[in-house]
């Protein structure tokens, strides 16, 4: 109970924090882009508006998800090493694992906030506009997306404590385009020649996230929800999580060698 206490007081600082950075701030860039695609999609396309504007919106959702886990989660431990606040918090009884799960659940109640307001906002739009959705497929991705989200702060603040933010920022975005071709990198495998690039398309396959499971953008625009790749549902959200106790594992792992 008291490590919980403790875990608590270190998020409800980091959201706090995050939310006072104007960070909410990307709710006013989504409706803007909403209004935007509402407006302009119409015109250029045929017969194919309503599934253009779903994607777009989601698309959108997840980009911006993106941004703000990028450039923040990165940022979450390096900023206080930089800052030396790190040492102060770490002389308190506060242990290391503590901090690094304060810092993950602070940071994943932002994004919980972040992407239930933008999808308030795409809903809205989208019935105001009269263009027909699912509702319990849309919050079935967004759902989804959360935990891809979830999983990327922790590799964000994995690369953070292991290198500089510059690099740590760069690696992160690394994952989230290479996670969601992992399955052409097993492709590439099967019809390549060479033992060596096999070897290591396997390993990249085997280490990187595959994070095409947690994709089902795609699939709610179609009107319809499948199993994006891998098994069901409900083995590709434990696929996520179970990822993310790892890369926290790590981190945990990294930080508590680090000497200050």
């Amino acid at each position: 109970m008291v490590a919980f206490f403790r875990i608590w007081t270190i998020a409800r600082n980091v959201f706090l924090e995050v939310v006072r950075d104007r960070i909410l701030y990307v709710i006013g860039v989504f409706a803007v882009v909403m209004v935007m695609a509402i407006a302009l999609l119409p015109e250029v396309s045929a017969g194919t508006e309503d599934k253009l504007i779903l994607d777009t919106g989601l698309a959108a959702i997840n980009v911006l998800s993106l941004f703000v886990v990028v450039f923040v989660g990165t940022g979450l431990i390096n900023k206080e090493i930089e800052k030396k606040t790190v040492l102060v918090l770490i002389a308190k009884p506060v242990s290391r694992l503590e901090f690094i799960l304060g810092k993950h659940l602070g940071l994943s109640l932002v994004m919980a906030l972040l992407i239930s307001a933008l999808t308030v906002v795409m809903l809205g739009m989208l019935s105001f506009s009269g263009v027909p959705y699912q509702l319990n497929l849309m919050l079935l991705a967004v759902l989804f997306m959360f935990l891809e989200m979830v999983l990327l702060i922790a590799a964000a603040m994995m690369f953070g404590v292991i290198t500089s933010t510059v690099l740590a920022t760069l690696m992160t975005l690394a994952i989230f385009a290479v996670g969601h071709e992992t399955r052409n990198i097993l492709a590439l495998d099967k019809i390549a020649e060479s033992e060596n690039f096999r070897r290591v398309a396997e390993g990249l396959f085997l280490v990187l996230p595959d994070l095409e499971r947690l994709n089902l953008k795609n699939e709610i625009a179609n009107g319809f929800v499948a199993p994006p790749s891998g098994g069901g549902l409900v083995e590709n959200a434990a696929y996520g999580l179970i990822y993310t106790a790892l890369l926290l594992t790590v981190t945990v792992t990294v930080f508590e060698r680090r000497q200050f």
